[in-house]
């Protein structure tokens, strides 16, 4: 894999924002900060139109993200009042969390896949059945209290599925309608029931969104009223964009890079070498709770000090191996109200 966005590492390297970079003739990258994230920035994409500019993604929904993307706008000389689409590449805060504002400065469309459409624009009641289910998934694990009871309403995540829908649906192979641009909607599901990728064939690039990173995996987790198997799903994906022709990848974090297809065969190799880590915590203490299984894994940070919301993050990630092992004869699951999991004799 070849980094070609040299100044974006070094800023990531260095723990500061990146600059504001036009990437190709009328395609740039905006960092936008996502707040107490290690991800630190998400990177919106502004592709210039004939009076006006559509973004790829917008950022959270706070004040600081919202002034960084009107300043990165107004680098690439637009303002907010100029944007005529939004594309969201999945629904997750970082991602889809500026759009309703984008929409109501500038009177854009609001575009995204079906999958993931279907999961906004709850209303109170809706979003406290999702949170019972989240909890209710979350104890099933064996998590302790303190990590289901801090999933609430309240939590960032829960709270974009507020946000109103989409005024267009995008699906799979869609050609998007953006007059200088041949950009092509890859749906690529595993970190989101309905992420999408972009591919613009007239410069050979490839917007990956979460799906595909330079330097680490997307989370795949298993989550309340999602996908049943992601990790299974997001593997699919993987190995179908892997074979797009692109010349580099644009990210939603971190910097862009070339080898698209070098990447995904290494990020299916460190999920092949998760799942074998799992089995091995498995049949080194057959009868563990996914959340027992968890605390012994390899983890980027010390697994005790993690905030309540990784955590979440972390058992649902190890269940989403789990259950992918399960889907292939390797595990079995015991029929406990919190399941333990056993090799397959």
């Amino acid at each position: 894999m070849e980094v070609t966005g040299v100044r974006q590492r070094e800023a990531w390297v260095a723990g500061v924002m990146p600059p504001v970079e036009r990437v190709r003739d009328g395609l740039w990258s905006i960092p936008v900060p996502i707040p107490g994230s290690p991800l630190r920035y998400v990177l919106v994409y502004a592709l210039e139109l004939p009076g006006g500019v559509a973004i790829v993604d917008a950022g959270w929904d706070c004040e600081d993200a919202w002034q960084a993307l009107v300043a990165g706008l107004g680098t690439a000389g637009f303002e907010v009042a100029d944007v005529r689409a939004v594309l969201v590449t999945h629904i997750h805060p970082d991602h889809f969390g500026l759009a309703g504002r984008v929409r109501e400065k500038s009177g854009a469309w609001i575009g995204m896949h079906p999958a993931d459409a279907a999961l906004v624009g709850h209303d109170d009641a809706s979003l406290e059945s999702v949170v019972a289910h989240g909890r209710a998934q979350l104890a099933a694990t064996g998590a302790p209290d303190p990590v289901v009871h801090g999933y609430s309403v309240g939590s960032p995540g829960i709270q974009s599925f507020r946000h109103a829908g989409p005024d267009r649906l995008i699906e799979d192979h869609d050609v998007v309608d953006l007059p200088g641009w041949d950009l092509r909607a890859v749906w690529t599901p595993g970190h989101t029931p309905g992420h999408l990728c972009f591919h613009e064939r007239g410069s050979g690039v490839l917007l990956s969104g979460d799906h595909v990173l330079p330097r680490i995996s997307p989370n795949i987790s298993v989550q309340p009223r999602q996908l049943a198997d992601p990790l299974g799903t997001y593997l699919r994906s993987l190995r179908s964009v892997g074979e797009i022709d692109a010349d580099e990848v644009l990210p939603a974090h971190e910097y862009r890079f070339r080898g698209l297809r070098e990447r995904t065969d290494a990020l299916m190799a460190h999920h092949d070498e998760r799942l074998a880590e799992i089995e091995k915590a498995v049949l080194e203490a057959p009868g563990s709770t996914c959340w027992e299984i968890t605390t012994r894994l390899t983890w980027s940070r010390p697994f005790d000090t993690m905030p309540e919301f990784l955590l979440r993050l972390a058992v649902r990630e190890s269940l989403a191996h789990l259950v992918l092992l399960e889907s292939r004869g390797r595990l079995r699951r015991g029929a406990e109200e919190v399941p333990r999991w056993f090799p397959v004799q």
